[in-house]
């Protein structure tokens, strides 16, 4: 067998078979195939695309490259949930503790941010003490014994796909669908969970820009787990504006906060009882609707919140925190308002820039090794559709000495656009679609 002749079968739109997919893989991750091969395998599949087979087996062979985290220690149904990044999604913080209230195991492994989209464990780390690097065991003695456990990746998971996306990044490669939905569900497949919800985000702040485009990309990763037996559902929602409110690591800890005491924005929360929904009819514990109705009862009672204190607490955290989250919370008093240039409606907004604004401020990484601000971010006042008159706050930067505010500015006022008409209101509509 020869990588000539794979890519040759792809470039002129064949179907590569499963032992050319294994080998173009394994040939690559032993340093057997040079970068300027897979370079062109991948530049084939990018015009010419792969079949729903095809997407499985490169799934399955970036997934064996790697190792795999067995739950089955881990008493009851677990469910993982997977963001496809946006600006403000602080879904698992509120999340997990709303389902785990429902009878599901959360035990989850989550990334930090780069770019203009925020991480999971730099939100989590804005709580004094918490932590997440914690030994095998410690995960496994929380999701049995408290329902919830969060924690950084470091398991040597599909390590094959690291080396792909490097060389993806740098051939101009990345957003094919075939590729995008191997390189997210190797990592979800590797971890042994018995089911997954998948919230695809479309528009100006997600990787996928068209509702069409995320509705495929969603088809495909459902597709992927299906072929591995594992039950999923791909919701399709919006990110073309920030999710909820709040845009930075203690800020957002403190939406999520409010949003499991019952306090939170309308649009973060009905994600959430969406998403819990979902999440609990795939594990078969209940319906759908029965999820919505028994988590609205368990936010009202104090439940969850209190479920989130044993979480918090379990991980060596101050779970203090969620009865006085501005006490315990380092969150700057400085603060920059952006103010609208003229009277108006707020017509779009393009969340990449409102990202990268809270970025520029400290509150995320242009690079890995770059140090992050706990403590700043941006709270949006204003969103789409929103009547504006000149001189309206739109937005408050909570900024710090490393803020980079004329930046942050400069962006806001580019991605802000108002004008005399309102917009559609498809473009603020907050599930697209689910794909089952």
């Amino acid at each position: 067998m020869r990588a000539y002749d794979i890519i040759m079968k792809k470039r002129d739109g064949q179907e590569n078979t499963k032992e050319e997919i294994k080998f173009m893989v394994e040939g690559y991750v032993k340093g057997e195939i040079p970068d300027y091969q897979v370079s062109a395998w991948l530049m084939a599949i990018f015009y010419n695309h792969m079949t729903a087979e095809e997407r499985y087996e490169l799934t399955m062979n970036m997934l064996k490259s790697g190792d795999t985290v067995d739950l089955s220690s881990i008493k009851g149904k677990k469910i993982d949930k997977h963001s496809t990044g946006g600006v403000g999604d602080k879904t698992t913080m509120a999340l997990a503790p709303m389902v785990a209230s429902l009878g599901l195991k959360v035990s989850k492994l989550s990334g930090r941010g780069l770019g203009h989209t925020g991480g999971t464990i730099d939100k989590l780390e804005s709580i004094p003490g918490f932590k997440t690097s914690i030994s095998p065991e410690e995960f496994v003695k929380n999701a049995n014994e408290i329902g919830v456990v969060v924690a950084g990746q470091t398991a040597n998971i599909a390590p094959a796909d690291k080396k792909l996306y490097a060389l993806r990044d740098a051939t101009a490669t990345v957003d094919e669908v075939s590729l995008i939905s191997a390189s997210i569900m190797s990592k979800k497949l590797a971890v042994m969970s018995d089911g997954i919800v998948l919230d695809v985000k479309t528009g100006s702040g997600a990787f996928m820009k068209t509702v069409e485009d995320s509705e495929k990309l969603a088809k495909a990763m459902v597709e992927i787990a299906k072929l591995n037996n594992r039950n999923a559902v791909a919701m399709v929602t919006n990110m073309n504006q920030p999710l909820g409110d709040n845009v930075g690591n203690a800020l957002e800890v403190l939406e999520a906060i409010e949003t499991v005491k019952g306090n939170g924005p309308k649009d973060f929360t009905e994600l959430c009882y969406e998403l819990a929904g979902n999440m609990l009819e795939v594990s078969g514990i209940m319906t759908y609707d029965e999820a919505k109705k028994k988590l609205e009862e368990n936010i009202k009672d104090g439940t969850v919140a209190n479920l989130m204190k044993k979480w918090i607490k379990a991980q060596g955290g101050d779970s203090n925190v969620v009865d006085n989250p501005e006490e315990v919370l380092t969150i700057s008093k400085d603060i920059v308002d952006f103010k609208a240039k003229k009277d108006g409606y707020i017509y779009t907004i393009d969340t990449e820039k409102v990202g990268i604004a809270s970025m520029v401020l400290g509150a995320g990484r242009a690079k890995k090794e770059d140090e992050i601000d706990n403590s700043v971010g941006i709270k949006i006042l204003k969103k789409l559709g929103a009547k504006v008159s000149k001189g309206d706050i739109i937005a408050k930067l909570y900024v710090s000495k490393i803020s980079n505010v004329e930046s942050s500015l400069s962006l806001l006022k580019e991605a802000y656009e108002i004008k005399n008409e309102k917009p559609d209101s498809y473009n603020s509509k907050l599930i697209y679609s689910i794909v089952k």
